[in-house]
């Protein structure tokens, strides 16, 4: 790499947002580098295997609606493996042919508000008025359009109204069991989810920012290269020296951005623990995420993932994952302990046979977004220096993905590449939209 000291522009970071970036830069026309500190793409997006299962970086989903993963990811090639629509939250449940069919209320195919009535009409909620209001809720929210969203007056979702048989719900697309976060956001989460589906690639969500990463022209991400300062013309790294660029995008985790560019405000982040067991039969054939809003225990959802995704799994054996949120990670083994418990109760078994794989704990996993959040917050810092990240729009895919364009196409307009890019200038080509 020593002999590469110059770019049109370098990204720093091969995160969701990095790749995003530098994916339009390349289309552009423009010589980008990518420099990654680790020695894959995905930032927080990745897949470990441990003792052969696929484990992800917390139980992370794709959600098929948001407009920036159709039109950015080839869904097809991903192999994606769908939830089934709609959670269940336990409560009773029975043991037919060896397998447990866990009981409770499901809040079942809600991407229509029919499919909604008629799921929630067979799944136990206690009135018809409480019916109808969920109805009416999950209806709204679906149809309703995003510009209406953006401008409604915010607060927390807590007190947005919403039925209380929808806040476990709320709780696991936010990750957030206090409902704080910004009643925009709720919204927005809650209408992606309602008007598409839930999934994981075959290969895990680490196959997410690796097809990103083959688009671009080889050789542009370097792994192994840690960025230590950050200037509008140039970069300092710990192993190639200074690089000199055009233009420089951060495209880092918050702390990391804060700590190379000081100025900019650092958001709260939401902790997420995430614990995985192996079981020598599934304990329900469901593909189903569980919500568990009746306990006030630590576990907020549940899944087998090997039976959404059995490519997860390198036999027969099923693979759970559960979700805990606001966990300061001490005393893991206990935690362990008092999941494995409620896991018992909601899955209907004793928890003996159950193998503890792995713990990841996310201290940083997701920025929460507060009420009075800019879902656009500006991604120049100065002609030739940008910031891109989730926690630059929305706190997910979309927001990582709609903010790396954004800072590429801010680039290209300081550059002057923008105009000649919209304009059709590269040879032969047709340029795509932004």
């Amino acid at each position: 790499m020593a002999e590469a000291h110059r770019s049109d522009v370098i990204v720093v970071g091969a995160g969701i947002a990095g790749l995003s970036a530098a994916r339009r830069l390349a289309e552009a026309g423009v010589d980008v580098v990518v420099l990654e500190a680790g020695d894959r793409p995905g930032g927080r997006v990745r897949t470990d295997v441990v003792d052969g299962f696929r484990i992800d970086n917390g139980l992370q989903t794709l959600a098929t609606a948001y407009p920036q993963v159709a039109a950015r990811i080839d869904l097809a090639r991903l192999d994606l493996r769908a939830f089934a629509p709609g959670v269940r939250v336990p409560g009773g449940g029975a043991v037919l042919d060896g397998v447990w069919h866990t009981g409770g209320r499901r809040i079942g195919d809600i991407r229509r508000v029919r499919g909604a009535l008629g799921a929630l009409r067979t799944g136990g909620l206690p009135a018809t008025a409480d019916r109808a209001r969920v109805a009416a809720a999950l209806g709204r929210a679906s149809a309703m359009p995003v510009a209406r969203i953006l401008a409604a007056a915010d607060g927390p979702a807590a007190e947005a109204g919403w039925p209380r048989a929808l806040r476990p719900l709320l709780t696991a697309l936010l990750h957030d069991p206090e409902l704080a976060s910004s009643r925009r956001f709720a919204d927005l989460e809650l209408r992606s989810y309602l008007r598409g589906r839930s999934a994981v690639p075959a290969l895990g969500m680490g196959a997410v920012p690796e097809q990103l990463a083959a688009a671009l022209p080889p050789g542009t991400v370097r792994y192994g290269v840690r960025v230590t300062a950050v200037a509008t013309d140039r970069v300092a790294t710990d192993v190639a020296g200074e690089i000199r660029a055009r233009a420089v995008i951060l495209a880092t985790d918050p702390a990391t951005a804060v700590e190379l560019l000081p100025g900019l405000r650092r958001p709260a982040l939401h902790r997420l623990t995430t614990l995985w067991h192996v079981v020598p039969q599934a304990p329900t054939t469901e593909p189903v995420l569980i919500v568990d809003g009746d306990d006030p225990g630590p576990l907020s959802h549940t899944a087998v993932i090997s039976e959404i995704a059995p490519t997860y799994s390198p036999d027969r054996r099923a693979l759970v994952c559960s979700t805990v949120l606001g966990h300061d990670g001490t005393e893991p083994a206990k935690l362990e302990l008092v999941v494995r418990e409620r896991l018992s109760a909601v899955y209907g078994g004793t928890g003996r046979d159950w193998t503890h794989l792995t713990t990841r704990h996310l201290p940083a996993a997701v920025p929460v977004v507060e009420p009075g959040h800019n879902f656009r917050r500006p991604v120049r810092v100065l002609a030739g220096l940008y910031v891109c990240g989730d926690h630059r729009d929305s706190s997910s895919l979309q927001g990582a993905l709609a903010s790396g364009r954004r800072a590429a196409r801010s680039a290209l307009a300081d550059l002057g590449a923008l105009t000649a890019f919209a304009e059709g200038a590269r040879p032969g080509g047709k340029a795509p939209a932004a």
